[in-house]
């Protein structure tokens, strides 16, 4: 439906001359007599195609009619969908009833968040950490619930705990620990004609680090090989630390990126921005931690 001010319409005869506003809306035999018996003084220009109604005031009187219409609709809609749901409801821990709709309560999900976004009108509270759904929106929510609720079971703590059981001992789970183990010990194996200099931040696949020693022990390639791609048997390990906030605030960018298979280069710009937040943290800790 719309609305137009009378004086914006194309020219009709004496209604141009007369203060009021247009409305148009389409046809159907009902809103018309709602609106003829709203508005008796209204007629019909078949130049605009619209309705005129005479008046100083027509274009709020217009406006509330409007309004008033689409409230009623609302309605009409909402008591469709409470009718749907008396007929066929959603039986599930996740949902209840409301006064003007459906709350719904899951355990977090990404799943769920992006389904209810796809429902009309559904809206998150973040007061009562809810969503709610008009009765008007039951056919969409009902299209969706199966993958609501089955992702809202998904990420229940009892079932999230049984996942996490069920990956203990799981290769993936023994690959992980083993590698921490490996950077626990704070070596890194670096080929024998390439030596990085000692004491300065160096960029590898761990992140910068600042070699500390290099003893000349030869690698064992083959139980590690897993956490260090390409290393071989002439490969020497170095000792590292991590650098500090001074050492990387000191240190000069690259201008160049790393060769490719490279073990180790300078550090980039991209590289050492994020490894001096993360040096800055580490002062603020102790600081906080220091009597």
């Amino acid at each position: 439906m719309t609305e137009t001010k009378s004086p914006d319409a194309a020219p009709s005869g004496e209604d141009d001359r007369k203060p009021g506003a247009d409305v148009s809306f389409p046809y159907d035999r009902m809103t018309v007599e709602q609106f003829r018996r709203r508005f008796p003084r209204a007629r019909w220009s078949d130049d605009r195609k619209a309705w005129f109604v005479p008046g100083s005031t027509a274009s709020r009187r217009i406006g509330r009619w409007l309004a008033e219409l689409e409230a009623e609709a609302d309605a009409h809609a909402d008591a469709k969908g409470r009718d749907a749901f008396a007929f066929d409801p959603i039986d599930s821990p996740y949902l209840e009833l409301g006064k003007a709709g459906f709350r719904i309560r899951t355990p977090y999900s990404k799943t769920v968040v992006d389904e209810l976004r796809e429902v009309p009108f559904s809206r998150w509270d973040s007061d009562l950490r809810l969503w709610h759904v008009p009765f008007r929106s039951y056919e969409g929510l009902r299209r969706r619930w199966p993958h609501i609720e089955a992702a809202a079971r998904r990420n229940e703590p009892e079932e999230r705990r049984r996942r996490a059981e069920a990956r203990k001992g799981a290769e993936q789970d023994l690959r992980s620990r083993l590698r921490s183990a490996e950077r626990k010990r704070h070596r890194y194996p670096l080929p024998a004609g390439d030596l990085p200099p000692i004491g300065r931040p160096i960029a590898t696949s761990y992140g910068i680090v600042v070699f500390t020693d290099i003893t000349g022990e030869l690698v064992d390639a083959h139980p590690v090989a897993n956490f260090y791609p390409g290393v071989n048997e002439d490969d020497l390990w170095g000792y590292w630390r991590a650098p500090t906030f001074e050492e990387l605030v000191r240190t000069w960018p690259a201008k160049t990126p790393p060769l490719r298979g490279a073990r180790w280069w300078l550090p980039t710009i991209e590289e050492l921005r994020p490894a001096r937040r993360a040096a800055r943290s580490r002062n603020a800790k102790k600081r906080a931690k220091a009597p």
